[in-house]
């Protein structure tokens, strides 16, 4: 349910188009009902917006964005290079056991991770243009939906709007006459009044004359 309840009075099809000069007086008459702080302030209906909430890493980035520092860290590429093997100043030297572990690990990483290319790479060989054009025929079929409703939501305001002008074309002669009518008793009204105000002043006219004869 809407916050503010709207109704429209307009009668498009019947009215005449406001001139430039009505126009400009109807908007002063609605700036002079506006607050000074209503292009700036959020009208009282409308809930203030949530706090946002971030992650830490998220807040991190923006005030990154905010100061504009280049980005930095990320994810660490060379963990998927070839490491090279620990060096020894002989073949006599004993070798470093834990340099060589970590060396080891770091090949089967780089390992792995080229062969979950590779399967990756031979997997959209086989099967990425099926996958593509199966994709594209999907986004094709939402587009030809959402074409679709468009196209029935246009076909049904130009229905509304259609009836909208039958029913005023054939209310037409009958609000003129309801309008001449109003315009008719108001001017008879105010005929009466203007009669009942000149026969009150004679009245007290005729008041005044007789107070002064026997005054006499």
């Amino acid at each position: 349910m809407s916050l503010i309840n709207e109704v429209h009075d307009s009668l498009p099809y019947i009215d005449a188009e406001p001139s430039a000069v009505a126009r400009q007086k109807a908007q002063q008459l609605i700036n002079a009902e506006l607050a000074p702080e209503h292009s700036s302030t959020l009208h009282p209906s409308i809930p203030a917006s949530p706090e946002s909430k971030f992650s830490p890493l998220i807040q991190q980035e923006l005030e990154r964005k905010a100061t504009g520092a280049p980005l930095t860290g990320g994810i660490d590429l060379t963990r998927y290079e070839a490491p090279e093997p620990p060096t020894r100043t002989s073949d006599t030297d004993v070798p470093n056991l834990p340099e060589w572990r970590e060396t080891l690990q770091k090949a089967y990483t780089s390992s792995s991770h080229l062969i979950k290319r590779h399967e990756n790479l031979t997997l959209l060989e086989q099967h990425g243009k099926n996958a593509w054009l199966i994709g594209n025929s999907q986004m094709e079929e939402i587009l030809r939906g959402m074409e679709k409703e468009l196209a029935d939501t246009k076909s049904a305001s130009e229905e509304v709007n259609k009836q909208r002008k039958i029913a005023q074309d054939a209310s037409f002669g009958e609000l003129t006459s309801l309008e001449e009518t109003w315009k008719r008793g108001v001017g008879a009204v105010l005929d009466v009044e203007l009669a009942s105000e000149g026969l009150r002043m004679q009245i007290l006219e005729q008041r005044r004359l007789a107070a002064q004869q026997q005054a006499r």
